[in-house]
């Protein structure tokens, strides 16, 4: 998954090179310079990436130094070699302001980046921390080649700069960003656990040169989707390069599942998963807190139940309040001798299941492979996802970015691990809006009319939904997987829609408004789904001239049609 943060210059920035460069417990010797730090703990060296490197002086894969990091992302906000090209102007005989001016990017601003967390699944890492070197090399490989994806994607689909009276003018950044990657071995805790930080600089360049800031805004609301591809990737570049297939598993009851390499025992998941026992029982001491609070009145403070809202920022004030410090950091040869003797006596699973994870990953995979066959249906994974969207979303409304999400969750289940056309779920996504997506945007701004920020509903009514099954002698596209509560599953047939998992009884009656406008998903005769209306607005302001972004936008704009008789009603 992964997780974002702010850094800002100053207090926020000098954490980030304690707690995230100078890896460990962040103590470093006075006059210690960075590298030797990082050498002596045994960790890597941050390395930069990103497809803008090249306008700054720097080459992918180079070694970040502290006096780049500072000029870039700490108090200065400037060129990572400010201090040579400012020395040279001032050789040239510049004025000392125009000097200085030289090595600025732009205005100064006070966010100056943003961290990336990223780290893969617990059955990948666990994989990576008890297997064998090879194993290990394969791994690491795999997660670097799904952030870069990931990064890619960033660039080309997320990441925007605003100028202009209010912002009105957005561009995508045509060169691409910045990032310094650093990678970390294991949790505060001293388990394993496999993360690289990325640390994005808010500066890019506009169409016309000039350097700006990519809004924060967009990366935010982006974050779920960019997780959800993030893990989809690094799971199918990791069964693809070793052989093993994925599994859902169920982490939270009412919750999506996860998905595992399968033959992993989840005993060892849960002897890595100290931390979240420690923030599971602070949490159920601050919900009891929340509820019961009261003012000086003797009136509740807040709602008697903790809200979705609500126990997302009480998990978070219980993840800080049990956080521990950093330990000192050690090389990872020794660290991998010490999870492995933890292991055996601490997790509960037999040495020779520990000694021979990746055997036992393959052999599950290929019993999976026999019994499942990965079959991708563009328009009925568009009615999965739409339907998914629908029900989870708060009374219906949803953006592009939240199918986009469950489209890349959805192809993770589907497909097992294996790997997929990366516009594969763009073109789902552009199939769900136009066969079964209302467009209800009112667009008071410009903002409101970029295609990205368009409101959306599905096309029929939670209280009435249509019902999907594949024909009977299409090839089954799954054959594994627990039925929905209540509703046994024969082999062959479509996976239970989740809007009959008793969960359209309490949103119906919120969905009137809704569906009050939506006409029926369904000609009378049953077999073709009714056009979507055409898009009512586009904008002219959102300018791009990256190749990389115009073939793939070029291919998210196929929506492949629907066979009649595919489906029925």
């Amino acid at each position: 998954m992964m997780d974002i943060e702010i850094v800002t210059a100053g207090q926020m920035y000098r954490y980030f090179l304690r707690q995230v460069v100078v890896v460990g417990d962040g103590r470093r010797p006075a006059r210690t310079p960075l590298h030797e730090a990082q050498e002596e703990a045994g960790f890597p060296t941050g390395r930069w990436k990103g497809c803008r490197l090249a306008v700054l002086g720097l080459t992918a894969g180079e070694e970040v130094t502290e006096q780049q990091l500072r000029n870039l992302f700490g108090e200065r906000r400037r060129h990572p070699y400010a201090d040579q090209i400012e020395a040279d102007r001032l050789a040239k005989g510049d004025p000392p302001k125009k000097a200085w001016k030289a090595g600025a990017l732009g205005r100064r601003v006070k966010v100056t980046g943003f961290d990336l967390v990223f780290r893969p699944q617990p059955t990948i890492y666990l994989l990576w921390a008890l297997g064998d070197d090879e194993t290990r090399k394969v791994i690491e490989a795999a997660h670097e080649r799904a952030i870069e994806r990931v990064l890619e994607w960033i660039e080309d689909e997320v990441a925007v700069i605003r100028y202009g009276k209010d912002g009105i003018y957005r561009d995508r950044p045509p060169g691409g960003l910045v990032a310094a990657r650093f990678r970390h071995y294991e949790a505060r805790s001293g388990m394993p656990l496999l993360h690289d930080h990325l640390m994005l600089s808010v500066k890019g360049q506009r169409l016309d040169g000039k350097w700006g800031s990519v809004h924060s805004e967009a990366l935010f609301e982006n974050t779920v989707a960019t997780s959800a591809l993030y893990n989809e990737t690094v799971a199918a570049e990791v069964c693809e390069a070793l052989g093993p297939a994925t599994e859902p598993r169920i982490v939270t009851a009412g919750r999506r599942p996860a998905m595992e390499i399968a033959g992993v025992p989840h005993e060892l998941i849960r002897w890595t998963a100290s931390r979240r026992e420690q923030i599971a029982a602070c949490l159920e001491d601050l919900e009891h807190e929340y509820v019961t609070a009261v003012d000086d009145d003797g009136n509740l403070k807040f709602a008697p139940e903790v809200s979705e809202q609500a126990r997302a920022k009480l998990n978070q004030i219980a993840a800080k309040m049990t956080r521990p410090p950093k330990q000192q950091a050690r090389p990872l040869a020794q660290l991998r001798e010490r999870w492995k003797a933890s292991a055996v006596l601490s997790s509960g699973a037999a040495v020779d299941v520990i000694n021979s994870l990746l055997e036992r990953a393959r052999a599950a995979a290929a019993a999976i492979r026999a019994r499942v066959t990965a079959v991708v249906d563009v328009a009925l994974e568009a009615v999965d996802v739409t339907a998914m969207v629908f029900v989870m979303n708060k009374d219906g409304f949803f953006h592009r970015r939240h199918l986009l999400a469950e489209a890349s969750r959805h192809l993770a289940l589907v497909l097992r691990g294996r790997r997929r056309e990366p516009i594969l779920d763009g073109r789902i996504v552009d199939a769900a809006i136009a066969a079964h997506c209302l467009d209800i945007s009112e667009p008071k701004t410009l903002r409101g009319r970029m295609p990205v920020h368009r409101f959306y509903t599905a096309r029929w009514s939670l209280a009435d939904p249509p019902a999907y099954r594949r024909p009977p002698d299409a090839e089954p596209r799954t054959g594994s997987g627990p039925p929905a509560p209540g509703r046994p599953r024969g082999p062959g047939t479509r996976p239970a829609c989740p809007w009959n998992r008793g969960s359209g009884t309490s949103r119906a009656s919120r969905s009137s408004t809704t569906a009050r406008s939506s006409p029926p998903p369904f000609s009378p005769t049953g077999c073709e789904p009714r056009a979507a209306p055409a898009a009512p607005c586009t904008t002219t302001s959102w300018r791009t001239s990256r190749p990389r972004c115009s073939s793939s936008s070029s291919s998210r704009s196929r929506t492949p049609t629907p066979s009649p008789g595919r489906r029925s009603t």
